[in-house]
């Protein structure tokens, strides 16, 4: 080996491509290969997202309906027979709390939860949380539990 036949590793030179707007004796000056005037042909152009060439966009032909309310609470929904299975797992013995919940995975650490009465509870439980269904309080209760509301 000597300074005759070097090369660069494999793949780590790229071939840049054509190098436009670097004068009329490259063959690439004048437009740049941008064509004449439009607005592609301007310096600082950019597509705005969703933008169809001046046709009115989708996103404005389609019909908007319905309402957003902007003071819905929204609750992350924790059923009885989820509780049932952490049991009968035994990641939870008596108790279950907000932050047991969401060391579980069960539930976000910002989310607020609300117990939801699907399944059956056989074990008595402990268990507090922001909302409970109706059903499910009654069934935790009826499990020789007790329902604390945050």
């Amino acid at each position: 080996m000597d300074l005759s036949n070097l090369k660069p590793a494999e793949g780590s030179v790229k071939s840049q491509g054509k190098r436009v707007g670097r004068g009329q004796g490259t063959g690439k000056g004048g437009t740049a290969t941008r064509g004449h005037k439009g607005a592609k042909s301007r310096s600082g152009y950019s597509k705005k997202i969703g933008f169809e060439g001046g046709q009115m966009p989708l996103q404005r032909r389609v019909p908007k309906f319905g309402f957003n309310n902007i003071n819905r609470v929204e609750y992350q929904g924790v059923n009885l027979d989820s509780l049932q299975q952490l049991v009968d797992d035994k990641k939870i013995k008596t108790t279950v709390d907000v932050d047991t919940l969401v060391q579980l995975g069960l539930a976000g650490k910002n989310d607020l939860v609300k117990i939801l009465g699907r399944g059956e509870l056989k074990t008595k439980l402990k268990v507090t949380a922001h909302k409970f269904t109706a059903t499910a309080k009654a069934a935790i209760e009826a499990a020789g539990g007790e329902a604390v509301t945050l």
